[in-house]
């Protein structure tokens, strides 16, 4: 028995009839070796799987790291903000980004002219806002055109520190050239009400090589036409574009509609639609290697603030697009009007540039305005008192004194507000301009509660909002910075055609007459 036990133990081979083995006679039977050499060999079948997937992972790893790698060098970064405040540099839910086309002509970009021809860091050819809504459900694109004068406030160039001095009635597009993007970004902000997220800012190079990387973008025009100063060539009809005549599409300014900055815009906004389905219909939004191919290829021309210089950043954005209903992508020029100043530029035009604006801030479907995304403060204010035992004498509305304070920031703001006045009956007004306040009030004087609460009504400003000034004469509609557009209280107010047109829309370009050729 103790033989038996001896040879189970020390591996024994009982049928020669070996006696007892010594616990070291045997060196090769110590350690490891000793309690593994009766197990079964691995199958050569699983050795080869585990040889595979082993690498598999390490290449998969590698690939990653790779791209991962490559992807980040390529990212150049900038600061948000060209202010002494802090920037907003990172974003939950709702997303807007102001996307900038630099004209400089530095590096890859010195055969469109000399270095000379954009000083400091270059002018803006092209800037559009990019706004996308929380549910990412819906995008609204607004491009400002670059003849836009505006307001450019003081900038602080973040590199140098240096101080430029706010500006009154320049050109939008050279609100990057001093003090950098920063101070673009900081200018949009100051127009439109709003607080940007991100910026992006491709040169002209990036247009050529994401045009290739797709494999061209449709673009339709309706008669042949070329421009000798952009070198775009095009027949009538749908066209391919890529490379350079992409490039030549977007940057002409001459060879659509009446030859102006509008024109040029619809163009850009019929390229980017186009661009817009081909990247959906090709799946590109949910195939990895097809959107590596392009982030590599955007990142190698990409400027982006700190917020976004990282690559799970940029594919977050991918990652939210990729599901939207290209409906639900609008295009949208801000609204203008030849300046007053200056008839070859362009300024805002009110109140339609205010009401735009508004919806932003309101976060609107601009494809359908009736779907407000928040209440207005006329849903969630105080209901309006209850109606007195005794009923109010009436009055004649037309010899009531109505005026119009316009504190709202809009210039000719108050006219509006007048018209709506006169409309509903009250002919006795009068508007001047008042100091700008966050809300909106209607003020009586002695004996015109009445007054004072149709007018409210019809303004569709809350109850809660009336209130008793003596020293007012008659009734006063106190406009705030929260009734910049409409003449209704909280409503939505936009121009029917504010937008031009949905990614899902295939427009042809209308050619300038004078640049048509014959095919």
């Amino acid at each position: 028995m103790g033989r038996s036990r001896d040879n189970r133990e020390y591996g024994a081979d009982a049928s020669a009839g070996a006696g007892p083995v010594s616990r070291h006679a045997d060196a090769s039977a110590v350690g490891v070796g000793r309690h593994l050499g009766g197990q079964r060999q691995m199958p050569g079948w699983l050795k080869v799987t585990t040889a595979v997937l082993t690498v598999v992972l390490l290449g998969g790893l590698g690939f990653a790291g790779y791209w991962y790698f490559r992807l980040q060098s390529n990212i150049t970064t900038a600061p948000l903000s060209a202010g002494d405040g802090a920037a907003n540099s990172d974003s939950t839910g709702r997303m807007q980004i102001l996307i900038l086309g630099s004209d400089t002509r530095e590096g890859k970009n010195a055969e469109y002219g000399s270095v000379q021809d954009s000083l400091g860091y270059g002018k803006s050819d092209v800037m559009m806002l990019m706004d996308i809504s929380a549910d990412n459900k819906r995008v609204s694109v607004i491009s400002f055109p670059r003849d836009l004068l505006v307001d450019i406030p003081q900038c602080k160039d973040q590199k140098t520190k240096q101080s430029f001095p706010a500006l009154r009635g320049v050109m939008i597009n050279e609100a990057m050239s001093q003090a950098g993007i920063g101070c673009a970004v900081d200018t949009v902000n100051k127009l439109t009400g709003l607080t940007v997220d991100h910026f992006m800012m491709a040169d002209f190079n990036a247009v050529k090589e994401l045009s290739n990387t797709v494999g061209g973008v449709d673009v339709c025009i309706s008669d042949a036409v070329y421009d000798p100063d952009s070198r775009l060539r095009l027949p009538k009809g749908t066209s391919s574009v890529q490379g350079e005549m992409a490039l030549a599409f977007l940057r002409t300014r001459h060879a659509f509609a009446d030859g102006g900055d509008l024109g040029r815009i619809k163009a850009q906004q019929g390229f980017l639609s186009s661009l817009t389905r081909k990247i959906k219909d090709d799946g590109t939004l949910s195939s990895p290697a097809k959107l590596l191919n392009i982030a590599d290829t955007v990142t190698q021309n990409l400027t982006v603030d700190e917020g976004l210089a990282s690559v799970p950043s940029l594919l977050t954005i991918g990652n939210r697009l990729k599901d939207i209903n290209i409906s639900k992508v609008a295009f949208v020029a801000v609204p203008t009007t030849p300046a007053l100043s200056d008839t070859n530029r362009l300024q805002i035009a009110e109140p339609a540039g205010s009401q735009l604006f508004a919806a932003l801030r309101d976060d609107v479907d601009l494809t359908d305005p009736r779907a407000r995304a928040t209440p207005t403060p006329s849903e969630t204010a105080a209901p309006a008192a209850e109606p007195t035992e005794t009923p109010v004498p009436p009055y004649n509305k037309a010899v009531q004194p109505v005026t119009v304070a316009n504190g709202s920031g809009v210039p000719g703001r108050a006219q509006e507000i007048v018209q709506a006045l006169v409309t509903g009956g009250f002919t006795q007004t009068g508007q001047f301009a008042a100091t700008p306040v966050t809300q909106s009030a209607v003020y009586y004087g002695t004996d015109f509660a009445d007054v004072a609460a149709d007018v409210a009504a019809l303004l569709g400003i809350p109850a809660a909002q009336v209130q008793p000034a003596p020293g007012v004469v008659g009734v006063q509609a106190y406009l705030g910075t929260d009734f910049t557009s409409g003449a209704t209280y909280g409503a939505v107010a936009l121009p029917a055609d504010i937008v031009n047109q949905t990614a899902g829309d295939s427009l042809c370009q209308q050619a300038n007459p004078f640049l048509i050729v014959q095919n």
